[in-house]
């Protein structure tokens, strides 16, 4: 009696990590280019209690029961979230696979989803936490308007030019098994060994999605079925509640027995 409240407290304790992970997602609804979190369970290790005796079981056979549930991964669904115009000049979504590969302070790679871009202090495009797109594209000083086309083909504007002045190449990378990928905050993601090693490619490639310039992508949350999973888990939450009362109230019981 003492393991069915040990029991009903890994449930507790997955569910409360579950609603933690739905209010998160609800929390970042509005976020730019956000990926919704998903809760996987696991039962836990059964163990062998005794052996029982039935004709229909052939025999001897062991008797198990398991020990609760846990959390066994909580992982990025990168479903496309919905384009939003906004007409920025630097704004640029990605429609399809894959991810822009920025460079951070440390010098280490890490992918982002986020096409809110900027021109920083030394004339080079990153995003609006001042992350520098790899590979660098530099943006001449004079320019009075940078386009950027389907393929990720980046041009300018400048003065004296009749036509746009070519200015790179900007890159996507995609992966394997992007559910692998560690998030790191602020629309950051990292490579792991889940994820494998990123793929590098051209906008429009096969395998790779396309920009458009003056929108940007929606987080992939709906409210909808955020609301009905935060029920259901609530719900399974109660549900353990009540097995940690009930088994308290049969130890009580127990407890008060009189000869």
């Amino acid at each position: 009696m003492l393991d069915s409240l040990y029991i009903a407290a890994t449930g507790m304790q997955a569910q409360q990590l579950n609603v933690d992970t739905i209010s998160n997602n609800l929390a970042n609804i509005n976020t730019t280019a956000y990926k919704r979190s998903r809760v996987s369970f696991e039962d836990l290790l059964y163990r062998e209690v005794g052996r029982t005796q039935g004709a229909l079981l052939g025999g001897d056979a062991p008797a198990r029961f398991g020990a609760g549930a846990a959390v066994s991964d909580t992982a990025k669904v990168f479903l496309d979230g919905d384009l939003r115009r906004t007409d920025g000049p630097l704004d640029v979504a990605l429609r399809g696979a894959g991810f822009f590969e920025v460079t951070l302070p440390d010098g280490s790679r890490a992918y982002t989803r986020n096409g809110a871009l900027r021109v920083n202090r030394e004339g080079l495009i990153a995003t609006g936490e001042g992350h520098v797109l790899s590979p660098s594209l530099q943006v001449p000083t004079e320019a009075t308007q940078v386009i950027i086309d389907t393929t990720g083909l980046v041009s300018a504007r400048v003065p004296g030019e009749s036509a746009p002045v070519e200015i790179g190449q900007i890159q996507l990378a995609r992966f394997v098994n992007p559910a692998g990928l560690s998030a790191l905050g602020a629309n950051l993601y990292v490579g792991t060994d889940k994820s494998g090693d990123p793929l590098l490619g051209k906008p429009g490639e096969e395998g790779f999605g396309t920009l458009q310039q003056g929108f940007l992508e929606s987080s992939n949350v709906r409210l909808t079925e955020e609301l009905v999973g935060l029920v259901l888990a609530q719900r399974a939450f109660e549900v353990n509640a009540r097995a940690i009362q009930a088994s308290d109230e049969l130890l009580s019981l127990v407890n008060n027995l009189r000869r």
